[in-house]
């Protein structure tokens, strides 16, 4: 459930390259185990945005704090606090999933038994694999394990399930959910439009490095009507995706690496 309770805050943010505004100047929170999305077409400032509060770019103006702790002053402290799942994660070659488990955790100053965290993505059959034998969509699945292993207050994903099919993708939603029920708060960038409806509480939609609207996914979709937006297209009920999943289920642990 989403808290009243601040835990990102980001105020003015800024970012240049050369003559190049990256981030112009936006402002957004982010509540306790909220899922907030940050959308926009390539190029519109959305991983660096990320970049920035997870300490990994530097912040060239305005301001951005995780649970009060400011980001730029304290970037080792905040990267304590923080998860982050990138869009190409990478694990060392021939190491096993519940080693590589127990390196992360080490590196937090944690001690976890791999194998609960493994089952609960549903890897426990895979816990002697090495990543490099995964799928794709168990890849996504065991890089938000590895993220989660100090129990952050906030967690990243940027575009998660680019890439994956249905059954993964539709696996991948039920992870960030069950995620956000440990109370950890949500910070992610897609370019469907479908998956930011079906699991953010609020989005923001940026263009050209600005926040041009922040609400959620329904509130958003009424005031596009309000101004007289109509389908050309009549929507059915279910569409092609639909089928597929109901035809060849929806098992978390299916698939071997392509």
């Amino acid at each position: 459930m989403v808290s009243n309770e601040v835990a990102v805050k980001v105020k003015n943010l800024r970012k240049t390259y050369d003559e190049t505004v990256a981030v112009d100047g936006i402002s957004f929170k982010v509540y306790r185990g909220e899922i907030f999305g940050i959308l926009g077409p390539n190029g519109a400032g959305k991983t660096t945005t990320l970049e920035m509060i997870e300490t990994l770019r530097s912040i060239d103006g305005g301001s951005a704090s995780i649970d009060g702790v400011d980001v730029a002053t304290k970037p080792y402290q905040i990267r304590g606090m923080i998860g982050v799942q990138p869009q190409s994660p990478g694990f060392q070659d021939k190491t096993k999933l519940t080693e590589l488990i127990q390196m992360f955790a080490s590196a937090y100053g944690e001690k976890v038994d791999p194998l609960n965290f493994l089952n609960e993505v549903g890897l426990g059959d895979k816990a002697n694999s090495y990543v490099e034998q995964l799928s794709g969509g168990q890849k996504q699945r065991f890089s938000i394990v590895t993220a989660l292993v100090h129990n952050p207050k906030v967690f990243f994903l940027d575009e998660p399930t680019t890439g994956l099919d249905p059954q993964a993708r539709r696996n991948l939603w039920d992870l960030v959910e069950e995620t956000r029920r440990r109370g950890i708060s949500i910070i992610l960038t897609t370019h469907y439009m479908d998956e930011a409806e079906a699991l953010c509480d609020r989005v923001a939609i940026m263009d050209n490095g600005k926040i041009i609207a922040i609400d959620t996914p329904k509130n958003l979709i009424k005031a596009l009507l309000k101004r007289g937006f109509k389908k050309t297209q009549h929507v059915e009920q279910a569409n092609l995706e639909d089928v597929f999943l109901d035809l060849t289920g929806k098992r978390l642990g299916e698939g071997t690496a392509r």
